[in-house]
This record gives structure tokens, sequence and C-alpha cells, in this order.
């Protein structure tokens, strides 16, 4: 990632002022493909008067932290080129003679490419009267791109189609076509349907048949469950003869009525039959086979799974941001951690936290650095890394610290080669390190003799405007997150790709339109067996705010990884009003610092499908702020960790804590009473 773009994002939030705005010809711009603009953008004060810019810098946006090339810019021209379709941000920063910096981000428009030729697929092995029949477009522009939009998928529909005129006409009445261009089969026979995508047509043949089903029955492995459980529902059908039919087209639906009166029933129902309840309720699922129905009645409880979490002990950190944060257990057997801190001196503390009700500051280093994001510590309790950014020689890079005895910590070595950018995250694996390298890839070090660590690889995406946040290693497998470009599993070691330190292979990949995955845990369901990736957004609407409350936004994205060749995405967890940040998984329990939402806990158990918070699996939770804290009663939890039962965590704003989650149902008997 751009280093210079990841500042600018920094400091929107508070360099921007309220008396000043930026005004530019990029407002309400359209452009076609491969068209060359020049921008001109000036600032102008509440009266009317201009400010004048010493330097105007433009830059695409696309997801969070990540630079794109939807538009591209020749920097000694000034001018941008417009390279994919749609609508894309282009942010101007402003900078004064002061340099002071003022931002704002401008939606520019790019003309969808004229069609050249336009072929219809149909998605259906066979149409049914009472069937809606599913077209796909395989459309050919100018450029010949080819693209397949297929017309149920409506987001991306919308995005194409919404930009080229669609008129779906049929030969005769065997089909109805409404005014959304859905097609319905209405009659046994042959007709013909043609589209007209703005003055390109195409046409195809469709036989609908007669509905040889004469007896359907709905089935079901359960009809009482409890929300979040998921329900798996087949189809038997019959012919006339009693035969029995397969490969037909099954229509899912339900319909419910929740337990609680104040309450709407809700729940997820797939193409493949599985059933999934949010609220408790009467649920009536129905199965359509054209024309012909079957239904079948779920009752779903409450989960009931809510248990007692409270604050055991505080480190406090009260005056810096602290930043990640790692557990481990020292060579002496006891328990120890160690904190970064961010925009700060460079400092990172350590701690003994044995008894998790008393955790004690140590020892601390200072090195040459503002922010000290990342820490972790090799699994034989020996080598802790650290990286730095902003370091005044601007050299940036790993430091590593002998903690044989954390009371007395060392500094044994450092290494800067390629990594001057800056050191967002790292991670220690055996004797390998793998630390990010600004931002963009990441390079993997030998620490077999940690007073010269040797660079023995390298992994990138390879594409461009790549980014990268975060790197997690586990059974030899590295989890690339990558911003815009999803996660990437990469083998390191595990074998299932050939791959090596020294030689790492990608084998698998996973991507969401947000583009603001930051970071991966890799997890394996002890109920179910199947294999997870759990993606993590990190979003913040109105940029990063050191000095107050921040706005923060995203969730965790479950992708069944079970097989690698063809990840799904089944399940979130979205807290409303609050964003995700760093998470830990075991024994079917996440532990995931939501930032503003505080730390929460959550019953991952059983398959895993839908909305898991609608779903009621929250344990408990814990708001973190802290009178006494860097910003006083300001809950941000950066991390969250698991270590001899207890939650350990990172706030932001208050240091180090730890928690603990009892057997115990939540007590509320001082519910809307005073607490002293």
């Amino acid at each position: 990632m751009n280093k210079k773009i990841f500042i600018f994002l920094l400091y929107i939030n508070f360099c921007f002022s309220q008396d000043k705005s930026i005004i530019s010809n990029l407002e309400n711009l359209t452009l076609n493909i491969g068209e060359v603009f020049k921008p001109e953008s000036q600032v102008i004060n509440y009266d009317g008067s201009t400010v004048e810019c010493v330097k105007v810098i433009y830059f695409n946006k696309k997801g969070v932290f990540s630079t794109a090339k939807s538009i591209i810019f020749d920097r000694e021209k000034g001018t941008l080129k417009a390279n994919d379709p749609g609508t894309h941000e282009v942010v101007a920063v402003c900078i004064d003679n002061n340099g002071n910096r003022l931002t704002k981000t401008f939606n520019i428009n790019v003309n969808y490419p004229k069609i050249k030729n336009v072929k219809l697929l149909i998605d259906q092995k066979s149409v049914i009267v009472g069937d809606y029949v599913r077209l796909t477009f395989e459309v050919t522009d100018e450029f010949d791109t080819k693209r397949i939009i297929d017309y149920w998928n409506y987001d991306r529909a919308q995005r194409y189609f919404a930009n080229v005129g669609v008129n779906l006409t049929s030969s005769n009445n065997k089909v109805e076509i409404d005014s959304s261009n859905n097609i319905l089969a209405i009659e046994e026979g042959n007709t013909i349907i043609t589209a007209n995508l703005d003055g390109v047509a195409d046409n195809i043949d469709i036989y609908v048949q007669k509905n040889p089903i004469s007896e359907l029955n709905l089935i079901s492995n359960n009809s009482n469950v409890k929300t979040g459980e998921v329900v798996n529902f087949d189809i038997i059908a019959l012919d006339k003869k009693g035969n029995k039919l397969n490969d037909l087209p099954v229509e899912y639906s339900f319909t419910g009525r929740s337990f609680d009166k104040s309450n709407l029933a809700s729940g997820l129902i797939l193409e493949d039959g599985r059933f999934v309840g949010d609220i408790p309720g009467k649920y009536i699922i129905s199965a359509k086979v054209g024309n012909i129905t079957s239904s079948k009645i779920i009752n779903v409880f409450p989960r009931n799974v809510k248990r007692e979490v409270i604050g055991i002990g505080k480190g406090l950190v009260s005056d810096k941001h602290t930043s990640d944060f790692w557990v481990f257990e020292g060579v002496d057997g006891g328990d120890y951690a160690v904190t970064g801190t961010w925009g700060a001196d460079g400092k990172a503390y350590f701690w003994d936290v044995s008894n998790p009700s008393n955790l004690k500051k140590i020892d601390s280093v200072q090195v040459d650095a503002r922010t000290v994001n990342d820490v972790k510590v090799s699994q034989d309790g020996k080598i802790c890394v650290i990286s730095r950014e902003g370091a005044s020689n601007r050299k940036n890079g790993i430091i590593l610290i002998d903690v044989t005895n954390p009371k007395d910590v060392k500094i044994i070595s450092e290494y800067t080669k390629n990594l001057t950018g800056g050191v967002h995250n790292v991670f220690i694996d055996n004797n390998h390190i793998y630390a990010l390298s600004n931002g963009e890839r990441y390079y993997i070090l030998n620490i077999d003799n940690p007073l010269q660590p040797k660079e023995v690889g390298m992994f990138e995406v390879g594409k461009e405007g790549q980014a990268i946040h975060d790197v997690w290693i586990e059974n030899g497998i590295a989890y690339s997150s990558n911003w815009r470009d999803g996660v990437y599993l990469v083998d390191v070691g595990n074998g299932i790709a050939g791959g090596s330190p020294s030689n790492p292979v990608s084998f698998g990949n996973y991507s969401y339109d947000s583009g603001a995955h930051h970071a991966t845990f890799p997890y394996k369901s002890k109920s179910t067996g199947k294999f997870y990736t759990v993606l993590g957004d990190e979003i913040f609407p109105k940029g990063v705010n050191p000095n107050g409350t921040n706005e923060t936004a995203g969730f965790l994205h479950f992708v069944d990884f079970t097989d690698t060749k063809n990840p799904k995405e089944v399940a979130k967890y979205e807290l409303p009003t609050h964003g995700s940040h760093n998470f830990w998984i075991q024994d079917d329990i996440l532990y995931v610092a939501m930032y503003t939402g505080g730390l929460r806990i959550v019953d991952l158990s059983g398959d895993l499908l839908g909305d898991l918070y609608k779903q009621g699996r929250e344990i408990g939770y814990l708001l973190t702020g802290n009178p006494k804290g860097y910003i006083p009663n300001d809950t941000m939890v950066w991390g969250a960790q698991l270590h001899k039962g207890h939650v350990f965590y990172s706030d932001f704003n208050s240091g180090l804590g730890a928690a603990k989650v009892l057997d115990d149902k939540p007590d509320n008997s001082k519910t809307n009473q005073y607490v002293e």
C-alpha cells in the first residue's frame, strides 16, 4: 500500500475544517472508458474567498486503505484516465502553505462501453409450468470484454443493467413477462424469448413442460430447533404411477410468526433447502416445483446461551494509545504479555499476567518509532518480535527481543532490509518471521540465529494496487489478508501445494465487495468438522480520530473453506453500529474485539448459516472503557485472546485487560437501579 495514501486517509478526520470546502470540476463528472480528463480543484472559505493549495493530489479509493486502478492517474501531466465502468470514488487532497490537508471525495461515473454482442443462456435444466425462468446474459462490449450477468443476481444485474436498456419479449403467451422483466411459465408449449440490449438482440427457444408431479412431500431432519440451528429440507416427488422424480427445480420459501408479539419472524432459507431461524417462533417452510407446493411447520425456540462476562484485571496505560498485544507462557512457566503503543514514542510494555486479577507491568523497551503496531512471541516463549512504523531515520523494520526473562528483556537485533516503508503487522512461527512491508507484501525471515535474521522468501498478490494488512500462520499455511483482494491461503510448509517458507505457494482465495478485509482467523468447527476462514472488516467511515470517540463499521464473514477450490460465504457476525477488529476462536467460541462495541463472546457451535447476531448466539460482552484511560470512559477494543481460561484484551484507550466468562447466566437483579 502506498504510504502517502495511508497517511492522507489517516488524517482525514482531524485535519478537516468546518469552514472550508473543496470545489472541483470532478463534481458530477461522467467519462467514457479510455477518456482522459484534467481535474481542477480549489478550496473556498465560508465567505466565498479562495485558499491557495500548494499541491493537490488525487487518488482512487476502492475499499479501505486500498488503492485501485479503476481510475489511472498521470502525476506528471496532472490528468486522470477512466479505466473501468461504474461509479468510482476519487479523493482530492489539498495541501496548503502550512502543510494542512483538506480532503473531499467525488463520485465519477464511467459509462459502460457499447454492446457489440449479446448471447442468452438458460440457467435451468427444464422449465415447468409455474416456474420463473432464470436467464443469464453473456455480453461482449466494443472492447471485446465479456461479462456474464445472472439476471437473478440483483446487485450485479442492477449495476450493469442500470446503464443498459433491457427489453424482453416473448413470441406467444406461454410465458408472462412483468414490468421488471421477470419471466413466469404459464402454459405448456414452445416459446421464443428475445432480449434487446441497447439495440443488440438475441433470442432463445424455451419449451415449457407440463408439471409431471402428482404428489410432492417436503421432509426435514428436525421439527423443533433452537435459533441458529440449521434444518435441512428435501423433497420427495412422485408422478402419477408413484415413480420418484429427480433433478427437479425446487423453490424454497418460508413465512413465520414470532412468539414475541413485539418482534417479527426472521430467518434464511437457501436454494439447497437449508433453513435457519433467527427469532423464536413458528415457521411454515414451503417447497414449490412449478405450480405444486408442499409445506411443513418448524418450531424455533430461544438458544439461551447467555452467560455472565466480568472484568477481572486491568493493566492501565493512560499516557498513550495501546495497539496490539500477545499473551504467552514464559520459559519459567509463568504467564506474561506484551503490548504495543500507537502514535506515541515507540514503547512496548511487558506484563506479568500470571494472576489475571493483578496485571503487573514488569519491563519495557523503547525503539525509534512512533508506533509499535504489532507484537508476537515465539511458541517457545523466548523471542518477541515487534513492528516499527514512523521511525525518525525512516528505516522502520522489526526489532527482535530476548524475553527469556520477561522481567529483564533485552533487544537482540533489528532488521530493516525491504521493510523501510514500515511494518504494520508481523507473525512469528517457529523459526520464521513474516513481516509486512509497506502494506504491499510480506517477507519471510529465518531466525535460527536471531542475531542475524536472514530473508528466505517473499509473498505478494502481484496485482496493481495490491495492499495487505495482516498475515496469520497456522499448520504451515499463511492466511494473507489483502483488503480488496480478500484472503489468500499460502502454503509455507504445510505441503498441500508443495510450498515452504522459501517458496510460498498460493492455493486458495476468497474476496468480497467491501474491499475492507483486514484480518483472518482459520477455524475448524469442533462440532461439525467444517473448516472456515473467518474474515474481518475494518472500516472507519469518518477516518481515524486519535483524540476522541471513533465511528467504526464492518463485520466478520464466515467462509466455508472445507473445499479449498470452492469457498462459500455462509454466515456473518455483525454488531449494529460497531465495527470489528482482531479476534480469536477456540472450542467453537468466538472472542472478538468489536472496537467501540467492546469485547464480545459468541457461540459458534453447530452449522453456521446466516446472521449469527440475530440468532441470539452472543454469550455476553464487556465494555472496556476506563475513567483513567488515555481517552476516559471510551471503549475501543483492539484485540482479544483466550489464554488458560481467561480472555485477555487490549483497548486502544486504556491498555491491557483480563476478563472471565462465568458459567452463570447474567444477573439482572440490579436492572434499572443506581449502582455506586
